[in-house]
C-alpha cells in the first residue's frame, strides 16, 4: 500500500497492529484517512486527541471561537496558558505536539452555507462537536449531499447522545429531528454542563470513526444512543430512515447545503420586550403572565416574583396551561430559550407572545444587581 507503516509508526502503533481486527492494514487506513471535527469544545477536545494518538493521517479542526477560561472545566485539547488563543490554531499545536506523524490542518473560521462545500469535499468523515442547531443541521445536510459519512453527538447537562450517518445505510438527523432552532435546547454557558460528560461522548465519536475508518464492527447506523450520566446508564433507540426526510428522503427538498435563518429575526404576532419595558409593566400594576423556561436550579437560585416555571422541555407537553388570550411573557438565562418557547406559543395559537430580551442577565444587569442568575 501506498501508506506502508515506517518503524517508528509501527512501534507507536504496536497495541493497534497486535489487534486481528486492525492490525497493519487497519492501521494503514487510518493513516490513509482525512477526518473533520467540526467544533474544538467539549466534545471536539477528546475526539481529536483519540484521533491523532491512535494515527488520523489527516485530522482537520473547525472553530472560530478562542479559549476562555470557562472552556478549561471540559475541554481537555486546552491548557491554561492558551487563553486568548484561537481554538483551531491551539489545538493545531497540542495535536502535533501528541503525534508529529499526524498531518494537522487549522480551520479558524465559522462553518457557513457559502464554505462546507470547499471544507468537506477536503475529507472522507466528519465529526459534529457543535453546540448550535442551526449548525447541526448545516452539518447534517452538507454530509447527506456529499455523501459524507457523520458522526454526531450533543451534550446537555448530565446527559448525551449519539448516531451514526452513513450514505445508504441508515437515517440522518433531520429523520430524527425534522426541524428546530437554535434556542429549542440551552448550550452549555445557559444550562451547565458536567465536565466529564463531552469526554465520554467525544471518545465515542472517536471509536465510531476508527471502526468506520478500519471497516471493523457494528457503526451507530439505525440506532440512538443515549447516555444519563446520573444513573449511569446507556439507552439505545432503533430509528429508521423517514421516506419524507427532507434531506435524506425519497423526494428531497433540500439539495443545497443552507444556512438557517437566524433567530434575530422577529416572527410575526411575536413582542419582544426590555427589561427596562417589562419593569415599567410591573411598575404601574400591570401583571402579565411571567412563564420561566429556565432549568430547575436556574429558577430556583433567583427568579421574578410571580412568574410561573415551566422548563422549556416540558413546554410542549404543558402548553395547556397558558390561556391562548394571556398576551404570555417568556424568560430564560439570556433570551435564546424564551424566543424558542414564543415560537412554540405561536405554533399553538397563543395570541402575542413577548421574549424578554437579555433574559435574567439583562434584568439583573439593568434592573436588580442583587438577583443570581445561574
Amino acid at each position: 500500500m501506498a501508506d506502508t507503516l515506517s518503524s517508528s509508526e509501527r512501534e507507536r502503533y504496536r497495541r493497534h497492529l497486535a489487534l486481528s481486527e486492525i492490525g497493519a492494514a487497519g492501521q494503514e487506513k487510518l493513516k490513509g484517512a482525512r477526518v473533520l471535527i467540526v467544533g474544538a469544545g467539549g466534545l471536539g477536545s477528546p475526539a481529536a486527541l483519540y484521533l491523532a494518538a491512535a494515527g488520523c493521517g489527516t485530522l482537520g479542526l473547525l472553530d472560530c471561537d478562542r479559549v476562555d477560561l470557562s472552556n478549561l472545566q471540559r475541554q481537555v485539547l486546552f491548557d491554561s496558558t492558551l487563553l486568548g488563543e484561537s481554538k483551531a490554531e491551539a489545538g493545531r499545536a497540542q495535536l502535533a505536539a501528541l503525534n508529529p506523524e499526524v498531518r494537522i490542518i487549522a480551520h479558524a473560521l465559522e462553518l457557513r452555507a457559502s464554505n462546507v462545500r470547499e471544507l468537506f469535499a477536503q475529507y472522507d468523515l466528519v465529526l459534529d462537536g457543535t453546540d448550535r442547531l442551526s449548525a447541526r443541521y448545516l452539518i447534517n445536510d452538507a454530509c447527506v449531499i456529499l455523501r459524507r459519512p457523520l458522526v454526531s453527538a450533543a451534550i446537555h447537562r448530565f446527559e448525551g447522545h449519539l448516531m451514526t450517518y452513513v450514505p445508504e445505510r441508515g437515517p440522518c438527523y433531520r429523520c430524527l429531528f425534522p426541524q428546530a432552532a437554535d434556542g429549542m435546547v440551552a448550550n452549555c454557558a445557559e444550562a451547565g454542563v458536567l465536565g466529564v460528560l463531552p469526554g465520554v461522548l467525544g471518545t465515542l465519536q472517536a471509536t465510531e470513526a476508527i471502526k468506520l475508518i478500519a471497516g471493523v464492527g457494528e457503526p451507530l447506523t439505525g440506532r440512538l444512543l443515549t447516555y444519563d450520566a446520573l444513573e449511569m446508564r446507556f439507552t439505545e433507540f432503533k430509528v429508521a430512515r423517514r421516506r419524507d426526510c427532507a434531506v435524506c428522503g425519497d423526494a428531497p427538498t433540500i439539495t443545497e447545503p443552507q444556512d438557517m435563518p437566524s433567530n434575530a429575526a422577529t416572527p410575526e404576532g411575536l413582542r419582544r420586550l426590555t427589561a427596562a419595558a417589562l419593569h415599567e409593566l410591573l411598575q404601574r400594576g400591570e401583571k402579565p403572565l411571567l412563564v420561566d423556561v429556565r432549568e430547575d436550579a436556574e429558577f430556583a437560585a433567583g427568579h421574578l416574583e410571580g412568574a410561573r416555571h415551566i422548563p422549556l422541555g416540558q413546554l410542549p407537553q404543558r402548553l395547556a396551561e397558558i390561556d391562548p388570550q394571556a398576551d404570555p411573557v417568556f424568560i430564560c438565562r439570556s433570551g435564546g430559550r424564551s424566543m424558542a418557547a414564543c415560537q412554540m406559543a405561536l405554533r399553538a395559537n397563543i395570541r402575542s407572545p413577548a421574549n424578554l430580551e437579555g433574559g435574567m442577565l439583562a434584568w439583573a444587569a439593568s434592573i436588580d444587581p442583587s438577583l443570581h442568575v445561574l
